[in-house]
């Protein structure tokens, strides 16, 4: 018999729903307004209330939300803005598209997410490099919040902003605080594979800045002023589809449920597998919503050998991320923190392994899961 687990179960979510899309679909379809429809604010709205914050701003995707907001602030040359080298290429990209210099920060070895003492050496490393400090991008890796209390402090000692990236996080809480509510501003994505994933791209920010939304709101419809063709800004072609919005306010009512189902499969993995590798660390008093389960994996054991016994057994397994950063091609050119470069994300990259994670893993697919992973591991050992 033939096994076959999805990494990332989408289908199994929109069966439960379909009816529900196909008449949220419908509807738009037939009021015809595509951009900017009243399912845009009323999503809008859900998102602001979700999160406890005054703005949520909807743009067309994860990466255009942290991209606006460093056009918001007049992000450019000279300055320097600090992200975390252990995460996908958006984090960074953005900071390249507007002429600054991304400063790489090395990763906590239990949480993955950014390191506070690597921060204050890239704050050093920046200002040695004659260049202005201007924010910080946490990212909350794999749906784990970072610690924002050890990062505030450095942040105000600097005189820096905060912008949380929640592509992987949103739904979570940080010390009783939604994600959504932390640092000045935060950003998520909502690419059909994130937590709260729609049927194509999309993007929010959340602020309670008043005047940095009105900022946002401009720059997302090409800088537009009080008329379309006013553009009292630079902006950029940055609006979520109305049907997007239409299916993720179906998708939000779910969402709790799911988060829920999400913290007992993690809870299985962590119990299960804790005897043969490092289960991922969460923080007290902090919900992750698991957008990744992510294992570290013993130093001695053969991870590709792993991958290709998973593999033919039917179990896919994902590596985030087979390279930090800073020892990508395209961003080699930019500085890290300190003299001894990223030793952490280094090992990170060399000993993790994604298991399949979503809210519908049937209990029998994670317990074949867990039986064949434990099995390789130990015919390694």
């Amino acid at each position: 018999m033939t096994v076959k687990i999805d990494f990332i179960d989408l289908n199994a979510q929109q069966v439960l729903i379909r009816s529900k899309i196909d008449a949220a679909i419908k509807k738009v379809l037939d009021h015809g307004q595509y951009i900017m429809g009243p399912e845009v604010m009323e999503f809008e709205d859900r998102l602001a209330s979700f999160c406890g914050v005054k703005h949520a701003i909807s743009c067309a995707n994860g990466t255009d939300a942290l991209g606006l907001v460093l056009f918001a602030k007049n992000i450019g040359p000279g300055d320097a803005i600090f992200v975390p080298s252990f995460t996908f290429a958006a984090t960074a990209e953005v900071v390249a598209w507007v002429g600054a210099t991304p400063i790489f920060i090395d990763s906590l070895p239990n949480t993955f997410n950014i390191d506070p003492e690597s921060l204050r050496q890239g704050i050093k490393t920046a200002k040695e490099l004659g260049l202005h400090p201007k924010g910080i991008i946490p990212v909350d890796l794999f749906g784990q919040p970072a610690d924002y209390d050890a990062i505030q402090p450095i942040a105000d000692e600097h005189n820096l902003w905060i912008m949380a990236d929640a592509a992987q996080s949103f739904g979570g809480h940080y010390k009783g605080k939604p994600i959504g509510s932390l640092g000045e501003v935060a950003t998520t994505s909502f690419f059909p594979a994130k937590p709260l994933g729609g049927y194509g791209d999309g993007g929010a920010i959340f602020t309670n800045n008043d005047e940095l939304a009105d900022t946002l709101k401009c720059l997302r419809i090409h800088g537009q002023g009080a008329d379309k063709y006013d553009n009292i800004r630079i902006g950029i072609n940055g609006r979520l589809d109305t049907l997007q919005a239409a299916i993720l306010l179906e998708k939000l009512n779910l969402f709790p449920e799911e988060i829920k189902k999400r913290q007992v499969i993690a809870h299985r993995y962590s119990e299960a597998l804790k005897e043969v590798s490092t289960p991922p660390f969460v923080l007290e008093n902090t919900l992750s919503t698991w957008a990744q389960y992510t294992l570290i994996l013993p130093n001695t054991l053969n991870r590709s050998a792993l991958i290709e016994h998973l593999k033919n057994k039917g179990i896919p397994t994902v590596v985030y991320y087979v390279k930090p950063l800073h020892l990508q091609t395209a961003y080699k050119k930019y500085p890290v923190a300190g003299q001894k470069g990223l030793p952490v994300c280094e090992f990170l990259a060399n000993h993790v392994l994604s298991l399949p994670m979503h809210p519908y893993l049937s209990e029998d697919s994670q317990n074949y899961i867990i039986k064949e992973l434990i099995a390789e591991i130990k015919k390694q050992a």
